[in-house]
């Protein structure tokens, strides 16, 4: 293991080495099936217990109510930006998104191509460094969307938004399993896979039942309908087998551990180490709004293009790789979900003060 680094990619993210072994022990011959999960049928009775048990594990550590459908999806978080509005609007129903950032302007654009898709609050004006308070909604809104924690400006909510009988759909891919999310307080929920939750390659909806009833347009296709997902128990097609196994060692893990109480201390303990340094720090700086900061994703700032450049160098001559900020902002970002050891982020500290030492 003494060629591995520190990922602090926002996604596909570092992942525990407890579950990349225990994968490893299991790579060619699943305990009983007689081969690869790569290899084994979605209809299999192997597969079944995979399927069953990650559910079953997802459902005790976040607590997720009987009334609640949780489906395993193709196509990632950014299907679901169709998805939810296709799903919870018909063509030409008022919509409401709040703007905190690139991706739920990328869900608002989906929700432009069905409908009447609105903004109710932005932070657009700060550059997305602060969460924005909704104040009113239509009263014909079919549904508010909310991106939960924000990867790229590095913003998160800490506080549900007043939305009253309407339906509160909800991106938590980067946060999802590393804090806590009260699933009562939402309508629907998705996430990515890729930064909690195993590999890429597979979204996690869970949803209120009742919403399944909802009557979906006939030009909606068979499958981007929830109501068919949750019918055909996920597999109405060859789902990603392999991402939901990972998934699965991923939920065990995080229960192994703690729970998501004990990851969600684990990932403020990790943050503070990051944002007290950068707090005391003349030459990085924070933008974000210090009540709306993420613990999942800390973005940074050098004064210089030509700082940052050569920040970034040493940093992949210290075993750090992808501290580079997103292509729309620049600067820096870390992102510690958790799978990255509190030793990451001291040893990132670390070399950030011998950076700041030669400035």
């Amino acid at each position: 293991m003494e060629d591995r680094v520190y990922n602090f990619s926002a996604g596909p993210s570092q992942m525990p080495l407890e579950v990349l072994k225990k994968a490893q022990e299991e790579m060619l011959c699943y305990p009983g099936a007689g081969c690869s999960v790569m290899e084994m049928s979605h209809r299999s009775d192997a597969f079944d217990s995979i399927i069953d048990g990650a559910e079953e594990c997802l459902r005790d550590i976040m607590k997720i109510p009987d009334d609640y459908a949780v489906l395993f999806m193709q196509g990632g978080a950014t299907t679901q930006f169709s998805m939810v509005a296709m799903n919870l609007a018909k063509q030409g129903d008022t919509m409401c998104y709040i703007q905190t950032g690139q991706f739920s302007t990328k869900a608002k654009e989906e929700g432009d191509r069905w409908g009447n898709a609105v903004y109710v609050a932005s932070s657009k004006d700060g550059n997305y460094s602060y969460i924005p308070e909704v104040t009113k909604l239509p009263e014909d809104a079919k549904f508010l969307h909310m991106t939960g924690n924000n990867t790229i400006y590095g913003t998160t909510f800490y506080k549900v938004p007043e939305h009253g009988d309407i339906p509160l759909a909800a991106d938590w891919s980067s946060a999802i399993l590393g804090r806590w999310i009260d699933v009562k307080d939402y309508d629907l929920i998705y996430a990515g896979a890729q930064k909690n939750m195993g590999p890429a390659g597979l979204a996690v909806v869970i949803m209120k039942k009742k919403l399944l009833e909802l009557t979906v347009d006939p030009v909606v296709p068979i499958m981007l309908r929830y109501k068919v997902a949750a019918d055909n128990r996920s597999m109405y097609n060859t789902p990603p087998t392999f991402s939901i196994y990972m998934a699965k060692l991923m939920f065990e893990w995080v229960k192994g551990h703690g729970g998501v109480e004990a990851m969600e201390e684990m990932n403020k303990e990790k943050a503070a180490l990051l944002y007290d340094f950068i707090d005391g720090s003349k030459l990085y700086k924070n933008p974000v709004k210090p009540c709306d900061r993420s613990i999942m994703n800390v973005t940074f700032t050098l004064p210089t293009e030509e700082d940052t450049k050569a920040f970034i160098k040493l940093c992949e001559e210290r075993g750090i790789i992808n501290i580079k900020g997103h292509r729309s902002v620049g600067g820096c970002r870390a992102s510690i979900y958790n799978g990255m050891p509190e030793e990451g982020v001291r040893h990132l500290v670390e070399t950030m003060k011998e950076f700041e030492l030669t400035r």
